[in-house]
């Protein structure tokens, strides 16, 4: 039996999500899924063979059968995987296929990932969309995938490092480019205080985990951008190892921390550390769980705001959105989530279909209190 989860949001708000689908990309974007929508006569209907959604049988597609797509994601204790998960049941509406949506507990539980991922497998579904939490621990099980003729997409980070022709195509932020963009915007905010300092300065960074490529790249994405725009023998990056590059003498700090644990106590007393350091002038959340510890850590400090500590965070929620509304962040990096689960469940059927797929790179822009509520911003502030 397939293991399903499904929002909790009412079916009104689910609906008005999707109809704000295209209003989050660029005119690239949305005349691509123009093109699928009209170009659902594929070579799949033509009579090429495919797995059906049900026993795996080979048969036609124009039999009438639907398709049937697993979509495996990495977690559901962010907002972020529900509004993935809206984008691709709007992508499965559109295309006539069949989605099952489903993730582990946590964004830490490789094992769960991987038996999810066996069960899709032993289902035979058409294709497979798959975030993988590890990829190691799923080579086996891409390995089957491969034998049983079962395409599969990356999204979100994707699958890095599969075996050579395992992934089809990724529908995915560029995540380094993403943290780069962060970095750029928050020296901006902070050029004055780090140009010609003669005293020490610090520019925390707080990361959810040191596993996930996207959390990860848009993490090292920053701290490389944030060093080369300071300059490299100026600045010592400190704290967890994965980024350590310590320099001695340095007067700017990026002070690096990750909590032991995917837990919200654990990334609260990281993110608590570092906003009570007296020498920090900003702070960077690399995900909504990220920017989220930085905000409940900020409640008992009054650190961080308008001529204190600059933050700066990624991603959305009702807890980010509120602070940069209010001025407590600066402003922060949003994806477009329903945009990722939309492509890939598009890139899959096209997969099944027979046609060649590319990569899909879904964007990200900076937002703060001033364009919130932009027609191309407002879409992708899922709450």
């Amino acid at each position: 039996m397939r293991k399903s989860r499904k929002l909790l949001a009412t079916f009104l708000g689910a609906a008005m999500v999707m109809a704000s689908l295209g209003a989050c990309t660029t005119q690239k974007s949305a005349e691509t899924t123009t093109t699928a929508a009209a170009g659902e006569t594929t070579k799949a209907a033509e009579g090429e063979t495919t797995k059906a959604a049900e026993g795996g049988e080979t048969t036609k597609a124009a039999s009438g059968e639907k398709m049937h797509i697993d979509v495996i994601a990495k977690g559901f204790q962010h907002q972020f995987w529900k509004a993935v998960e809206l984008g691709s049941k709007k992508a499965a509406e559109e295309f006539g296929v069949e989605v099952t949506f489903q993730g582990p507990d946590n964004e830490s539980a490789i094992a769960q990932q991987v038996e999810y991922l066996n069960a899709a497998i032993a289902n035979k579904p058409t294709a497979i969309c798959l975030a993988a939490l590890d990829t190691k621990a799923s080579l086996d099980s891409i390995k089957a995938a491969q034998d049983a003729g079962i395409p599969i997409i990356g999204f979100d980070s994707g699958v890095p490092d599969a075996p050579e022709g395992a992934i089809k195509a990724n529908a995915a932020t560029d995540n380094t480019a993403a943290g780069e963009l962060a970095a750029q915007k928050l020296y901006e905010l902070i050029k004055d205080k780090v140009d010609g300092a003669t005293d020490t300065v610090r520019i925390g960074v707080v990361a959810q985990e040191s596993n996930s490529q996207s959390i990860v790249s848009r993490t090292k994405g920053f701290v490389d951008k944030m060093v080369e725009l300071i300059g490299s023998d100026k600045v010592s990056v400190e704290g967890h190892d994965s980024l350590k590059a310590e320099k001695s003498g340095a007067k700017i700090i990026i002070d690096v921390g990750i909590p032991a644990e995917v837990k919200d106590a654990d990334a609260a007393a990281v993110a608590s550390a570092i906003l009570e350091k007296k020498d920090l002038v900003a702070i960077y959340g690399s995900n909504e769980f990220a920017a989220n510890a930085i905000i409940t850590a900020n409640e008992g400090l009054d650190k961080i705001g308008k001529d204190k500590v600059i933050a700066v965070g990624f991603d959305a929620g009702a807890k980010q959105l509120e602070a940069v509304k209010s001025g407590l962040f600066a402003g922060s990096i949003t994806q477009d989530p329903v945009q990722i689960g939309y492509q890939a469940v598009k890139l899959a059927y096209e997969a099944a279909s027979g046609k060649t797929v590319a990569d899909v790179d879904t964007g990200a822009k900076w937002y703060d209190a001033t364009n919130m509520e932009a027609e191309d911003i407002a879409p992708c502030l899922y709450k």
